[in-house]
């Protein structure tokens, strides 16, 4: 679990000491839902590795999923600018919202998340699916099978983009991403490690730095 600047805040801004705690699925990148910190619940939360909130309603400390069984798994813990709103990444289990959503917000998923589900079906497939998954069944072939669906898709979708238009490129381009995190799965790569490299290449410009020595 990482922590940001978590001595910055300041509970004398609000006349309860409670300031807002925004939660965001870890592996998604989804928002899931807006709490409620004390320096107490906050302190909680580190101990137990579990996101607990202090519940305006119920005037006490309140761990997620203490009555459903649906946790927040705690990652890490970030604080805004002024020191006045708490970030929480979490690792949900099941549904966060008490209608059964998976995030109290009814908001339009955006393409970040939609890469995060992805990446994140493709995990629960490794894990728990059946016999007759696709995905599973390219995971148990191992890098010949999920390696050679990369190398063929990554021609489909530049041939699609010569001479078949914009709505194949766009299909084409889904069936690289997929096959790309599936192999990025069986190789045990996340894709926090795909991302840091790119940090590591960014220059003070912002633009992406020489691609890695083995392109051309």
């Amino acid at each position: 679990m990482t922590e940001k600047n978590l001595s910055t805040l300041d509970w004398r801004k609000t006349p309860d000491g409670l300031l807002p705690a925004v939660v965001q699925d870890a592996r998604t990148a989804r928002v899931l839902m807006l709490g409620y910190m004390n320096e107490e619940s906050l302190r909680q939360t580190r101990q137990s590795g579990y996101v607990t909130f202090y519940s305006r309603s119920k005037k006490r400390l309140w761990r997620k999923g203490e009555t459903s069984g649906n946790t927040l798994r705690l990652a890490s813990v970030a604080v805004d600018c002024d020191g006045d709103a708490i970030l929480v990444h979490a690792i949900p289990a099941g549904p966060t919202c008490h209608t059964g959503r998976r995030s109290c917000f009814d908001a339009e998923v955006l393409a970040p998340e939609t890469l995060g589900e992805l990446i994140e079906t493709i995990r629960e497939r490794s894990e728990n699916g059946p016999a007759g998954s696709y995905t599973k069944r390219l995971l148990d072939r191992g890098i010949d099978a999920y390696g050679a669906k990369v190398l063929e898709e990554s021609a489909e979708v530049v041939r699609a983009a010569r001479h078949e238009g914009k709505t194949r490129t766009i299909e084409e381009a889904a069936d690289v991403l997929y096959h790309l995190f599936v192999l990025l799965r069986g190789e045990n790569i996340e894709l926090g490690e795909v991302a840091e490299e790119l940090r590591r290449r960014r220059r003070g410009d912002g633009e992406p730095d020489t691609p890695s020595a083995g392109a051309n």
